[in-house]
């Protein structure tokens, strides 16, 4: 019999290995023909592979195209196609030299044309070019300014289409008159394609109404000659763009109940649209196995609960880790002593935060084993240092970069 720490890992593996975007992109473009070679745009973590299995399905069709992923997430070249690795969360210029290459390729084109675009999350920071009056620092540092408080990713997002030459719509306007196929791994809850990747060829559901209240909600430092900016409305009509979402958090969940359940587990899906805090949602997935061992409710074991989404960390102290960590951790305080009891939470994209882990696993012999080793999980969720405790407790899952980027899934099994 397998350790439940062995299934765990098993269903991390096989719920990222259904969401890859290979398959999914070679389906969307099976049969098509074109009137011209089309020019390829890939953008996103899962950029290379969405490119890779474009261009193997399309051949010569393909004219030229660029890649802009993040750094150490693609393979090996991909003929015609120029590859520029660049930063995430926090642009930087290397996303701005694809961001102008891309547009290079793309302008002067005619209603005959093709614009093969692909999008995956991640997208929002690789695909950058500021606008005229803005500049890569004003953007970075009113990145990390969200990113510091806490603020969602729609909330992030809105700020930035406002001062992006690309986002908003913006680039979809840029390719007319030609024609733009788009086709879309979705990291948002609820899939609302002007948020994936900030929407850069989608009509824009933001106004600079919500770009105000955003600032005012977070009392955001804003230098003054970005005010225009962040007052330019966003196009809201496009009639040359065509959109269809190839793979999303609903699939990562089921793949992973599928999982569960050839694992012998009862598999019970709870939310496909987790947020909020991500040590609350530790805190309320530990309560949850807590209630499951007292009154085999809300489903009896062997089970696995499943929940999927994007949680959020507010940063108040100088460690490393990140949200799928800091949920494991925080939920290892509330399992401690449960038998049988395992929690995982996983990003799909194989990068958690600012490190090399994907999230983190515990056991109901965690928390124990930590005290016996003179570590405490209160001290590391104080200092946000999640990925150190894990690490020095063998409890993070490596996964390196896995080519796509669909949110995160976690798993609560009891045996």
């Amino acid at each position: 019999m397998s350790s439940i720490i062995q299934d765990a890992q098993r269903i991390v593996h096989d719920s990222i290995k259904a969401v890859l975007p290979d398959a999914a992109v070679r389906r969307a473009l099976a049969g098509r023909q074109f009137s011209k070679p089309v020019k390829l745009i890939a953008i996103g973590k899962a950029a290379w592979r969405m490119a890779h299995a474009a261009c193997t399905t399309l051949g010569d069709q393909v004219d030229c195209g660029v890649i802009i992923t993040k750094y150490n997430h693609s393979e090996e070249e991909i003929p015609r196609i120029e590859i520029f690795e660049a930063g995430h969360p926090v642009p930087d210029e290397n996303g701005v030299r694809g961001t102008r290459r891309a547009l290079e390729l793309v302008r002067g084109l005619t209603q005959e044309d093709t614009v093969l675009f692909l999008v995956s999350g991640g997208g929002s920071a690789l695909f950058e070019l500021p606008l005229e009056g803005a500049s890569l620092d004003d953007i970075a540092a009113l990145t990390c300014q969200l990113l510091a408080c806490g603020a969602e990713i729609t909330e992030i997002n809105t700020l930035r289409k406002h001062l992006s030459a690309v986002k908003g719509g913006r680039f979809g306007a840029a390719c007319a008159p030609a024609q733009v196929e788009c086709i879309v791994l979705s990291d948002v809850l609820g899939d609302s394609l002007d948020t994936i990747a900030s929407g850069p060829a989608v009509p824009d559901q933001t106004s600079c109404e919500d770009v105000q209240r955003i600032m005012a909600k977070y009392a955001l430092s804003v230098p003054e000659h970005l005010i225009p900016l962040l007052n330019r409305e966003t196009p809201k009509r496009l009639t040359n763009v065509c959109t269809q979402i190839t793979g999303n958090v609903t699939a990562l969940c089921q793949a992973a109940a599928d999982s569960a359940r050839a694992l012998g587990y009862h598999p019970l899906l709870l939310t496909t649209t987790l947020d909020g805090e991500a040590r609350e949602a530790g805190a309320m997935l530990a309560s949850i196995a807590r209630e499951i061992h007292r009154s085999g409710q809300p489903v009896q074991p062997p089970c696995a609960v499943i929940l999927g989404g994007e949680t959020v960390v507010h940063l108040h102290g100088k460690g490393k880790g990140g949200r799928n960590q800091e949920l494991a951790l925080a939920a290892a305080d509330g399992i401690d002593g449960l038998p049988d009891t395992c929690i995982f939470s996983v990003g799909s994209d194989g990068t958690d935060g600012p490190t090399d882990a994907a999230g983190g696993i515990v056991t109901g012999e965690f928390a124990q084993k930590a005290r016996a080793r003179g570590l405490s999980i209160e001290a590391a969720l104080a200092d946000n240092d999640s990925y150190t405790i894990l690490r020095d407790m063998d409890a993070l899952l490596v996964t390196g970069p896995t080519g796509t980027n669909v949110n995160d899934v976690c798993v609560l099994l009891c045996r």
